[in-house]
């Protein structure tokens, strides 16, 4: 983001150029991106020590949520070296669709990730953990998540005809282990995914449903288990049961901690359908989404960005959160601040991204009452030519995009912007902002 240093007196200045965001193709950035997250991925030479661990040094394929930690600059005092089962397989979903793009030379980082799986999964704990440290131990102090084994897997089927044999069967052997807890876990409760609130949790359960409906349709010898078709129909029940009339609910029971009051309209519904099975033209989704965007982008709302509306008078976001309630900062653990997030805003325009490719190939613009704001909010109404109405969602995306990138270091992407000056704040290189940037661009239409 544009800033200002000291200077000389004679206008000479130390700092880092900017972006032309007007001008910037945010495909074009995609594989500046792309590196700037491998950095955070381990392997037999890229070996990182743990600062807070002595003696703990990183595995090859090992992925760092981030490499900042308590004492990396003064102002933070979070610890994001260690190794997230999540992060990580949506990390490895941008490994395998790199090295089928042949920007990734070598499958090596991907035998790697497989092989640090197995590692973390065969460690002694709980089998859902969803955190490790580098070396792939158990944080014996963190949340069980069972989203984590489902998103491993779906990562593991993904990048399956990439590995060589023998890794295949350690993949194989992975899956049927997460198989086999997500047999008896599925109808249960878990930590959700901003691992704050335990209940029956949206995203998880659309993660488990569509690494079911992935283990279903496998071509690779994996074996589907006979509980498998019953557990289909009774997740994609469970999601409906979600839905209270105006918005898909996150958690059930609605949290009632102050600290996450009010606790929807929550995104992770929208990463429910950029991760999960959630279908991205879901009435009740797109009327979940425009709760979202309106809450951080209209001026009129308690929860306003006001970085939003000054990015809006330069064509940009908006950038958008969690929740409206949320009082992370990312800094600290004061619970002091509402901010946005690099990896929400970039999962919000991969929705804009994907309606618009199913308008395209269908020819048909949503005309159902429940969606209907989701368009408007983009000047689309169901009497705009579907080609038009492609075309000004993805307008809307790069918009976002675009965003992210004028208020990134350098094109480097922490954790959240600050609410309020648009600088960046909270750890450092956030391995998931990069790898949502990236996952958006692969589903952006590039003809309309």
């Amino acid at each position: 983001m544009p800033g200002s240093s000291g200077g000389d007196g004679n206008g000479l200045t130390y700092g880092k150029a900017n972006a032309a965001v007007e001008q910037t193709d945010p495909a074009a950035l995609a594989p500046y991106l792309f590196w700037l997250m491998f950095r955070n991925v381990a392997s037999d030479g890229l070996v990182f020590s743990d600062p807070v661990h002595p003696g703990v040094v990183s595995a090859p394929g090992c992925v760092l949520a981030s490499p900042s930690w308590e004492n990396t600059a003064t102002q933070v005092t979070q610890d994001y070296v260690y190794h997230w089962t999540r992060d990580a397989a949506i990390v490895a979903l941008e490994l395998s669709a790199a090295y089928t793009a042949g920007m990734l030379p070598t499958n090596q980082p991907l035998i790697d990730y497989v092989t640090f799986s197995a590692a973390c999964q065969a460690s002694p704990g709980d089998f859902d953990r969803a955190s490790f440290y580098i070396n792939g131990a158990k944080r014996p102090d963190w949340t069980d998540q069972t989203d984590g084994p489902a998103l491993q897997t779906v990562a593991l089927l993904a990048l399956y005809r990439q590995l060589d044999a023998p890794t295949q069967a350690i993949a194989a052997g992975l899956i049927n282990a997460n198989l086999a807890f997500l047999s008896t876990a599925y109808q249960g409760q878990t930590y959700n995914l901003w691992e704050e609130e335990y209940g029956y949790s949206f995203f998880a359960r659309s993660a488990q449903l569509r690494c079911l409906q992935a283990v279903a349709a496998n071509v690779v010898g994996i074996a589907v288990p006979s509980w498998l078709p019953a557990a289909l129909t009774w997740l994609a029940s469970a999601l409906d049961g979600h839905w209270n009339g105006q918005y898909y609910q996150s958690m059930l029971p609605v949290p009632t901690d102050p600290h996450h009051v009010p606790y929807d309209p929550n995104i992770d519904v929208i990463q429910a359908a950029i991760y999960g099975a959630e279908s991205v033209t879901d009435p009740r989704l797109l009327a979940t989404a425009a709760l979202l965007r309106a809450q951080w982008a209209d001026s009129s709302s308690p929860y306003f960005y006001p970085v939003n509306g000054a990015d809006a008078a330069q064509g940009l976001g908006p950038l958008l959160g969690r929740y409206p309630g949320d009082v992370y900062d990312g800094d600290t653990d004061a619970l002091v601040g509402d901010h946005p997030w690099a990896l929400t805003t970039a999962n919000f325009a991969e929705l804009y991204y994907r309606v618009a490719v199913k308008i395209m190939s269908s020819r048909t613009v949503p005309a159902d009452s429940l969606s209907a704001p989701f368009l408007a909010q983009v000047g689309v109404t169901s009497a705009t030519a579907p080609l038009d109405a492609a075309a000004a969602l993805r307008a809307v995306g790069d918009a976002m995009l675009r965003a992210i990138i004028y208020h990134s270091d350098h094109f480097e992407l922490s954790e959240q912007f600050d609410a309020f000056t648009g600088y960046e704040k909270s750890v450092s290189n956030l391995s998931w902002s990069y790898a949502a940037y990236l996952s958006a661009i692969r589903a952006r239409p590039t003809t309309l």
